[in-house]
C-alpha cells in the first residue's frame, strides 16, 4: 500500500514524541495514526508483544520513517515498569499516547453474554479498559505538561449484537477516560477517546456478527461511511494529539458518519 506525498516536514504534530500501541496491520487504525503523525512531524515509537511483535516490527518498516518497536504487554508489571526507560532511550520524553488495545476471549463474545465466566469477562475488562489507566500511569514519569492521551473507543451507549463483554469493557473505558481526565488535569495532561464507526480491521473481523454491524454503517449514517477506510478516525486522533484542542479533555469524539446522533 502506497501513500502519496509522504513524508512531509512540519505539520500539527511537529516535535511531538508519541507512543502508539496496537499496530498489527496496515489496515489498523493505529497504523494510520502513526503514519499521519509522522507525516505531521511527530516522532513515533510503537509497542507490541508475543506473536504480534514481529508483525508490528514489519509494519514499522512500512511507515514513512521506520519506527522503533518496544515490547509491552499491558497486563505485565515488568513490561510497564520497563517502559519509562524505553521511552527515554528512543524518544527522550513523551508528548502523547495512543491506546489502541482491546481483547476479549471468544467465550465473552457472540451472544453468550449470560454464560460468560468472570474469568473471561475480567480478561476483557483488564486488557481493554483497565490497561488505559495502567499504560498512562506507567508513562507519567516521562510525560510533559500539555501531553495528550487518546484512546480508541466503540460507542458504549448502546448494546451491540454479539459485542457482549467487549461492549461492557468499552463502557468501562469511557468511565476510566473521565476519571483520568479529572485526576491528570492539574498536570495539564488531556485524556480523550475517539469513538470510531465500524472499520474492517483484524480485530473487527474477529467479532461474531460483524457483517451485521458493517451493514448498519453502510446504510444508516447521515454521512457516507466506508468500512474499509480507517483514515477519518486516525485524523481525529492526530488532532487530539496536537495542540489544537488544548482545553478538551474527558471527551468522546465520535467519528462514525454521525450514526450516534440519529435514529434511522
Amino acid at each position: 500500500m502506497s501513500f502519496p506525498g509522504e513524508p512531509e516536514k512540519g505539520g500539527i504534530l511537529a516535535g511531538k514524541r508519541l507512543l502508539v500501541t496496537g499496530v498489527l496491520s496496515d489496515t489498523s487504525i493505529a497504523f494510520h495514526v502513526a503514519r499521519i503523525a509522522q507525516r505531521e512531524g511527530a516522532q513515533v515509537m510503537l509497542s507490541s508483544f508475543g506473536r504480534a511483535l514481529p508483525i508490528t516490527k514489519a509494519m514499522a518498516e512500512r511507515l514513512p520513517a521506520p519506527a522503533p518497536v518496544v515490547r509491552l504487554d499491558v497486563t505485565e508489571r515488568d513490561d510497564l515498569e520497563a517502559l519509562p526507560n524505553a521511552i527515554t532511550t528512543h524518544l527522550g520524553g513523551l508528548d502523547g499516547i495512543v491506546h489502541s488495545i482491546a481483547f476479549a476471549p471468544q467465550q465473552a463474545l457472540g451472544g453468550a453474554f449470560l454464560e460468560t465466566s468472570w474469568q473471561d469477562a475480567g480478561t476483557a475488562i483488564e486488557v481493554s479498559a483497565y490497561s488505559l489507566k495502567a499504560l498512562v500511569t506507567a508513562c507519567l514519569p516521562q510525560m510533559d505538561e500539555g501531553a495528550s492521551v487518546v484512546g480508541l473507543d466503540f460507542d458504549a451507549a448502546l448494546a451491540w449484537p454479539g459485542y457482549d463483554w467487549m461492549g461492557v469493557s468499552k463502557a468501562a473505558l469511557e468511565a476510566i477516560n473521565r476519571y483520568l481526565a479529572m485526576y491528570l488535569g492539574e498536570r495539564r495532561i488531556r485524556v480523550n477517546l475517539v469513538a470510531a464507526g465500524m472499520v474492517r480491521t483484524l480485530a473487527a473481523r474477529s467479532i461474531p456478527g460483524v457483517d451485521r454491524m458493517e451493514e448498519i454503517w453502510r446504510t444508516r449514517p447521515p454521512l457516507a461511511w466506508d468500512v474499509h477506510n480507517p483514515e477519518p478516525t486516525a485524523k481525529a486522533c492526530a488532532v487530539l494529539l496536537s495542540d489544537w484542542l488544548p482545553a478538551t479533555t474527558g471527551e468522546i469524539l465520535h467519528v462514525d458518519g454521525g450514526l450516534h446522533a440519529v435514529m434511522t
